[in-house]
């Protein structure tokens, strides 16, 4: 999306032109009129990018209000057989049902991981699917979050939602999607429990042939005490483009593979990678694929699936494998090692808008540290 701002100096119907085009695209874009988009931009000095991130910070603090206005929770349909939190509780600083039924040696050795591309772009029902991801939190209260596909105002909303989580972005270039103009800017990030995971600190790692403006996020953190080095990514996208999608592969496992050997790796994301795609890059020795490591379950193959989700609408069925987690345990002597033990996913429910909370299915993983 084109980020312009109109100079005084332009002819007064080249401005009165241009201005109405960008008052029609606002329009189609939030699905508002004339009238809301001339608002917005004229406030935004008529840059598009800016006025659509204030639209839907706006939007979102008016869902963000009526959650605590309105008894009914738009959790997944499965979960109206199941306790549901209280009110409040819906600033996830409380425990979930989930949590609460865990016992004390579940709660010490067991790692949570949920990550997702959340399909930020997709601005149809955006705050409902926001309320969603985070039902799912409540829910499964994972320690860690990998989420891709995120936009400002999905980021803003999670900060003041997910109280008890700390939130990571991973938007170096964001200034620079903005300048180049043609496209929305997105981005990846992460969310750690703070009462269970201590950030130290967290780099955005740049490939540097990426066409599509994608990055690596890195997190180091201490985990009851271990040593875990986390990452997720959004890989290069389309079939089209699977020689830069390898290069960022093999950037990433250079990366996994360097670690110390006392450090536990956790790599995630939306990697759209397709399995001819990892063998010809390769996996350094002793990195698993969490999926194939617990079995290749058939009930958990495919995170991007058409022909069961019906967010996107497309002439052709694809099911695919597009988001992976990878795992390195430390190999250091003496340092326990983290091990899969279940992996499930998760969003498979629509919500009350009829629509799932993104196009992909989000991974929820456990691991046991032994």
């Amino acid at each position: 999306m084109a980020s312009t701002s109109y100079s005084d100096k332009q002819p007064d119907t080249d401005v009165e032109t241009q201005r109405t085009r960008l008052c029609d695209e606002f329009a189609t874009i939030t699905g508002t009129d004339s009238a809301v988009a001339q608002c917005y931009l004229a406030e935004n000095d008529w840059e598009m990018q800016r006025a659509l991130n204030s639209f839907f910070e706006a939007d979102m603090e008016r869902v963000f209000a009526e959650d605590f206005e309105d008894d009914s929770n738009p959790t997944p349909k499965k979960q109206k057989t199941e306790e549901q939190p209280s009110a409040d509780c819906i600033d996830l600083t409380g425990d979930s049902p989930a949590t609460s039924c865990k016992s004390a040696e579940d709660d010490e050795k067991k790692l949570s991981l949920i990550s997702w591309n959340v399909d930020g772009l997709d601005t149809d029902n955006l705050g409902e699917r926001a309320r969603g991801l985070c039902s799912y939190l409540v829910l499964y209260t994972p320690d860690v979050v990998f989420l891709q596909e995120l936009i400002p105002p999905y980021v803003q909303y999670l900060k003041k939602r997910a109280v008890s989580y700390l939130v990571i972005e991973g938007k170096a270039c964001l200034e620079k999607l903005f300048n180049a103009g043609g496209e929305e800017a997105y981005f990846t990030g992460m969310m750690l429990r703070k009462s269970r995971v201590k950030f130290l600190e967290s780099e955005i790692v740049t490939y540097p042939t990426t066409q599509m403006m994608r990055n690596l996020l890195v997190a180091q953190v201490i985990f009851k005490g271990h040593k875990l080095c986390l990452m997720t990514s959004h890989l290069e996208s389309c079939k089209g483009h699977a020689e830069e999608r390898m290069k960022q592969l093999r950037m990433v496992m250079q990366r996994v593979k360097d670690a110390p050997d006392d450090v536990t790796v956790l790599f995630g994301g939306d990697t759209n990678l397709r399995d001819t795609e990892v063998v010809k890059v390769g996996l350094p020795s002793g990195v698993c694929d969490v999926w194939e490591k617990l079995g290749k379950q058939e009930h958990c193959r495919y995170t991007w699936d058409t022909k069961a989700n019906s967010n996107k609408t497309v002439p052709f069925v694809s099911r695919c494998r597009f988001d992976r987690i990878y795992l390195r345990p430390a190999t250091k002597e003496g340092v326990p090692q983290l091990c899969p033990d279940h992996m499930a996913l998760v969003g498979l429910e629509k919500l009350d808008c009829g629509r799932y909370t993104s196009d992909h299915w989000g991974i929820y993983c456990s691991f046991t540290v032994g």
